[in-house]
């Protein structure tokens, strides 16, 4: 996609001459021109389901949730289907401390609140399995699981175990927002450079899920409103200076609990510290969110999928990520990868207990 096209599209309306290039991935391209911002959608975005998404971000419904689009229809830029939006100011990344969690929090609560009724239909499915099923693809893409092993086959004579990060996962406790370590009593500690075995337990881990949460088949019945792809990049200030949750290519109805993931699953990985974690969990729960159960009680039982889910999901793109980029994983990416560890050591009757 031509950056120079897209910000002549967004240009044309603005009358702003000079852009800047905000995003330029696989699944998008984003340019900043003045006050627009244009996005050229993924090459294989659904247009109809696209379109849907766009019109909910419109609705009046959703005005205090999610930005709204500057049209609700989609143009067509270089063969790809192009949304024009107001610019928000994003999230700091170098203040981490000044994260708003609180905010991000009543927004999804508000989100998972709103009346399907109301909104423009069909709405289509969240797409949170759907990225979970491509980030496996691209790392058996990268690290190929072995002739006539199953994609997601688990190790053979059990999973290999490693060593949780230093402290390992926070303790459990009810009511205490604490996650149970399914790790207790791991002691081996796998090879750093050796990447395909780290894919292997990557994979394993995936097996213990359902396999709607790979993107196999449908979700559950029922369900929200879901963003599908939540995290502090997908929130900005809008032009009346309040938060607002942006980036709805994802967006559909789903399990609830897969918009509270990322957070939960840093948490239990030890990347989120205990008082950021309840602040965000305590205000889900005062907004009315239901995906994490009362106030009071312990939220693992209903936040537990999903967050290995996105364990998973984040631990096979950083795979995938590193061997592209021929260097070893960083510390980040490796706690990610040996929490893939200690869900692989799960039983993978895992199904039994999903959403219904």
């Amino acid at each position: 996609m031509s950056a120079a096209a897209l910000a002549a599209y967004a240009g044309a309306s603005t009358g702003a001459q000079p852009y800047v290039l905000l995003a330029d991935r696989d699944d998008g391209t984003v340019v900043r021109c003045g006050d627009t911002v244009a996005k050229a959608h993924a090459p294989d975005s659904d247009p109809d389901a696209l379109a849907v998404r766009i019109r909910i971000a419109g609705d009046g419904a959703l005005a205090g949730v999610l930005l709204p689009p500057l049209r609700t229809g989609l143009g067509l830029v270089g063969g790809r289907a192009v949304s024009l939006w107001p610019y928000g100011a994003p999230v700091a990344p170098d203040r981490p401390e000044d994260a708003p969690w609180e905010a991000v929090a009543e927004l999804l609560a508000a989100l998972h609140r709103t009346p399907l009724h109301v909104l423009p239909a069909p709405v289509p499915p969240m797409r949170g399995p759907a990225k979970l099923a491509r980030a496996l693809h691209r790392l058996a893409a990268a690290h190929p699981p072995a002739p006539g092993a199953p994609a997601h086959a688990p190790l053979a004579g059990g999973p290999a175990a490693v060593q949780a990060p230093a402290g390992g996962a926070p303790g459990s406790g009810s009511g205490s927002g604490a996650h149970p370590d399914p790790g207790a009593g791991c002691d081996r500690q796998a090879d750093p450079d050796d990447a395909s075995a780290l894919a292997r337990l990557v994979r394993a881990a995936a097996r213990t899920l359902p396999g709607w949460a790979r993107g196999e088949g449908p979700q559950p019945p029922g369900g929200a409103l879901c963003h599908g792809d939540l995290h502090l990049g997908q929130l900005v200030r809008g032009p009346a200076g309040h938060w607002r949750l942006i980036d709805v290519d994802d967006l559909g109805l789903g399990t609830p609990a897969w918009d509270l993931a990322r957070p939960a699953a840093w948490y239990a990985a030890g990347l989120l510290d205990t008082e950021t974690w309840l602040r965000f969990l305590d205000a889900y729960r005062s907004a009315g969110g239901p995906a994490a159960g009362p106030p009071g009680s312990d939220p693992w039982p209903e936040l537990d999928l999903a967050a290995r889910a996105l364990t998973v999901q984040t631990a096979a793109l950083a795979l995938a990520k590193a061997d592209r980029e021929r260097r070893r994983l960083d510390g980040v990416e490796r706690l990610m990868v040996d929490a893939c560890v200690r869900i692989a050591s799960l039983p993978t009757d895992l199904e039994r207990r999903a959403p219904s």
